[in-house]
C-alpha cells in the first residue's frame, strides 16, 4: 500500500507541474521573453500636402529610427484638435500659428503641449495662376464671370476657408466660396491651367503646387489672411511626461522650404506616401538622424 501511495503521489506531483507549465507557457506565448511591446504612437492629420508629408515622415522615423508602433488616421481639422486636446491622438504636425488655427488654440489651448515650429514662412490667401492679370483680392468682382463667381477652397473647417468667408464679406466679393478637400482644390487647379483658365482657389505654402505650375498669391490689402506664419507640432497635455522622447524628437522635427518642398514632391509624384517618405529619409538620413534623441 505504502508503494503503491507513494506511487500515486509522485505521478500527481508530476501532473500539478506540468499543469503549471502549461498555463506559465500559454500566458507568455504571445512575446518572447524579454521582448517589450512597441509604445503606440497616435497621430491625426489633414489631407493637406504638407501635413501628409510630414506625418509619413514622422511615422517612418519613429518606427524605423526609434522603435516606436505609429497609427495615423486623417480627419478634419476640427476633430483633430479635439482629439488631441482629448488624449485620442498624441500630436498634430500641423497647426498654422498664430492666425489660421488660432480659435482653435483659443479654444483648446490649455489641453494642448505646443511643441514648437516644424516649418517657418508659411501663409494663406487665394492663389491664381500667374496668367491671371489682376493683383489684389479688391478688383476681383470686376473679373466675377472669368472665375465664373466661385472661388474653390478646401474642407469647411479648415481655418484658410473661415479667413476666406470673412474676406468675402470684408471685400463685399459676390462670388461663392465651394468646400470640398485639399486634393480636389488641386484637381480643378490642375484642370484651369491646363485649359488656360482664370481659377482661383484657397492656397498656402509651403505646397508642392507652387513647383508644379506658376502661381501668385493676390494681394490682400485688408489683411484678412494674416502676414507670415509658423507650423506648429501640437501634442496631448501630458505627452513630455509619459512619452519624453516622443516629445523630444517633435521638437527637433524642422524643415526648410527646400527640405519640405522636396518631400511634397516626391509624394505628389507618387501613390504611396509612406515609401516616398522613406526614401526621402534615407536620402536625407544625416538630417533625420539629427531630429533623433540621443539615448542617455
Amino acid at each position: 500500500m505504502k508503494n503503491n501511495f507513494k506511487k500515486w503521489m509522485i505521478i500527481a506531483l508530476v501532473a500539478a507541474l506540468s499543469l503549471s507549465l502549461v498555463l506559465v507557457s500559454g500566458c507568455g506565448s504571445s512575446k518572447p521573453t524579454g521582448q517589450k511591446a512597441k509604445k503606440e504612437v497616435k497621430l491625426g492629420y489633414v489631407n493637406w500636402a504638407e501635413g501628409v508629408a510630414m506625418t509619413n515622415l514622422a511615422k517612418v522615423i519613429l518606427e524605423d529610427k526609434m522603435g516606436y508602433s505609429v497609427k495615423i488616421t486623417m480627419a478634419d481639422v476640427a476633430p483633430i484638435f479635439t482629439s488631441v486636446a482629448n488624449g485620442d491622438y498624441d500630436a498634430f504636425m500641423d497647426a498654422w500659428l498664430p492666425v489660421t488655427h488660432e480659435s482653435y488654440m483659443k479654444e483648446y489651448g490649455s489641453k494642448l503641449t505646443d511643441l514648437g515650429t516644424n516649418f517657418e514662412g508659411a501663409r494663406i490667401g487665394i492663389v491664381v495662376p500667374e496668367y491671371v492679370s489682376i493683383k489684389s483680392i479688391e478688383e476681383m468682382n470686376n473679373a466675377k464671370a472669368k472665375f465664373d463667381g466661385k472661388i474653390i477652397g478646401i474642407d469647411s473647417g479648415a481655418g484658410i476657408m473661415k479667413a476666406t468667408d470673412k474676406a468675402i464679406k470684408d471685400y463685399k466679393l459676390s462670388f461663392k466660396l465651394i468646400p470640398g478637400s485639399g486634393p480636389a482644390m488641386t484637381a480643378a487647379l490642375k484642370d484651369a491651367v491646363e485649359r488656360k483658365e482664370w481659377v482661383a482657389v484657397t492656397g498656402w505654402k509651403p505646397h508642392w503646387k507652387f513647383a508644379r505650375w506658376k502661381l501668385k498669391f493676390l494681394e490682400d490689402p485688408k489683411g484678412i489672411y494674416g502676414k507670415v506664419e509658423n507650423i506648429h507640432t501640437v501634442a496631448r497635455k501630458n505627452i513630455e511626461k509619459d512619452m519624453p522622447e516622443v516629445a523630444q524628437f517633435f521638437r527637433n522635427f524642422k524643415l526648410n522650404d527646400q527640405q519640405l518642398g522636396s518631400l511634397m514632391g516626391l509624394i505628389a509624384n507618387s501613390d504611396d506616401a509612406l515609401k516616398s517618405a522613406r526614401k526621402w529619409a534615407k536620402d536625407n538620413e544625416k538630417l533625420v538622424d539629427s531630429w533623433v534623441p540621443k539615448k542617455k
